[in-house]
């Protein structure tokens, strides 16, 4: 059994474009044995993006977030001060506040992260579930 955080492109990924993840991923986030979590700072990000027109969706990111964490029993996991006290010990590899954030929480929350970005897999002592 894993605990898998999805970063946010391997959510809207998962959601949207699901031949962009890897059978490793897909296999991961299919199997009923491991605990999924969806971050409050995914759907922040991906608001922002939406807000700033970076991100375009067919149907709202509410819904989509919705529906997966229904349809996949997906526990979402919300930012506590404990990952923001976390960021004070990372290295400054990554400058995305929210990849940062990510990075806190998997750290603190002792999830491996579903990611394929380079500067996130960078950190030392983070687990990454990709290929």
């Amino acid at each position: 059994m894993m605990e898998i955080l999805l970063d946010t492109h391997t959510f809207l990924w998962w959601s949207i474009q699901p031949e962009k993840l890897t059978p490793v991923v897909l296999q991961a986030l299919r199997d009923p044995d491991n605990r999924i979590f969806f971050s409050a700072v995914s759907s922040w990000e991906a608001q922002i993006k939406i807000g700033l027109g970076k991100l375009v969706l067919q149907e709202s990111l509410r819904k989509i977030v919705e529906r997966e964490i229904v349809q996949n029993s997906w526990e979402v996991l919300p930012v506590t001060l404990h990952h923001t006290w976390r960021l004070e010990q990372l290295p400054p590899l990554h400058k995305d506040p929210f990849d940062r954030l990510l990075v806190a929480q998997a750290l603190v929350e002792s999830f491996v992260i579903a990611t394929r970005d380079p500067l996130i897999c960078a950190y030392p002592d983070l687990k990454i579930l990709w290929d």
